[in-house]
């Protein structure tokens, strides 16, 4: 099959534990924030859910197929309960298995979402497997790099590579170990880059400044070599840079208040790839990827609240005036 939308990305069950007895405390700058619990005590919480087949990888995957485009994930799954129900999950939102790898013998990813009123605090674990590019049929038209771990440096380097050689394009969205890697061990990919997302946080922490000005960071990321760089900023909206100059985008009213946050950024970001592949410009496709962000903060997961095109459209008809890019 011809995909239009391949991603590469880790895997895993998130348990969602909702806190009832916490608090945040920040710096004098609202920065910095720490979730704080009772220490070496009995905390209660209110309650747990298991959501499989979850990650920036499989969350882009099932965004694209929602949106009507051929996708497929590439990923490694272990050969325990976990691993089969994940796999059933992937099956059942009709994305492409064909090059999800099972290993005998190991453990599937299991993180820990500790969920305090609207936002969240993931304690991640990424098991290790032996990371192998797949053969492709024929090349896919966008290939879409996300969450790895930090051993598997070679293969990222592969993507890229494979993605040059073939000319298809590379959308980039670091996960906390690429970012750790630094920009010059991954530098390949950051120059391949097509289009690149991360938050205001993750872009001072990639560009290594504590500088604030969202055109400044916009052009330090582009100046690693994405022609396109979108970084969001929570609730204030997203800013995105390409050749033509740099735009913001704000946030999309919520229809309620709301739940969860975990995937807002992962729907925001592959909307935005899909809708470009559909053909329209990266502006406006990212006003979509916006628009079905604020459908998945109103469930707990990443993906039970991810919009159909004919859902994005009808709410991008019925738009507040002010909901338009503007030059920044």
């Amino acid at each position: 099959m011809h995909y239009d939308f391949v991603s590469f990305g880790d895997i895993t069950t998130d348990c969602f534990i909702k806190l009832k007895e916490a608090r945040v405390t920040c710096d004098i700058n609202d920065e910095n924030c720490m979730l704080c619990v009772r220490f070496g005590q009995k905390i209660p919480y209110e309650s747990a859910a298991e959501i499989r087949s979850v990650g920036n990888g499989p969350n882009a995957a099932v965004s694209a197929h929602r949106l009507g485009l051929k996708s497929a994930i590439v990923t490694n799954l272990g050969d325990d309960e976990n691993g089969e129900h994940c796999l059933k999950a992937l099956q059942k939102e009709r994305i492409s298995t064909e090059f999800v790898r099972v290993h005998k013998g190991s453990r599937t990813n299991y993180h820990y979402v500790l969920q305090y009123e609207s936002e969240r605090t993931i304690l991640i674990k990424h098991e290790e497997y032996k990371y192998e590019l797949p053969v492709f049929e024929k090349p896919p038209r966008w290939i879409y790099l996300t969450s790895l771990p930090k051993s598997s440096l070679k293969y990222q380097l592969a993507i890229a590579d494979y993605a040059h050689r073939n000319n298809v394009r590379l959308a980039f969205q670091p996960g906390t170990f690429q970012m750790e890697l630094g920009t010059k061990v991954l530098a390949p990919v950051y120059q391949r880059a097509e289009i690149f997302f991360c938050n205001k946080e993750e872009a001072q922490r990639i560009l290594e400044t504590k500088e604030g000005d969202l055109k400044k960071l916009l052009l330090g990321v582009r100046e690693l070599g994405p022609k396109i760089a979108v970084i969001t900023d929570g609730t204030k909206g997203a800013y995105i840079m390409d050749d033509s100059g740099a735009y913001y985008a704000p946030m999309y009213p919520d229809p309620a208040p709301p739940i969860n946050r975990t995937g807002a950024g992962d729907a925001t970001s592959s909307t935005t790839v899909a809708y470009m592949i559909m053909g329209l410009t990266p502006q406006e496709s990212l006003l979509r990827g916006i628009i079905n962000a604020s459908g998945v903060v109103q469930h707990v997961g990443a993906q039970a609240g991810l919009l159909s095109k004919s859902e994005i459209e009808k709410r991008y008809s019925k738009r507040p005036a002010e909901f338009v890019v503007k030059p920044l």
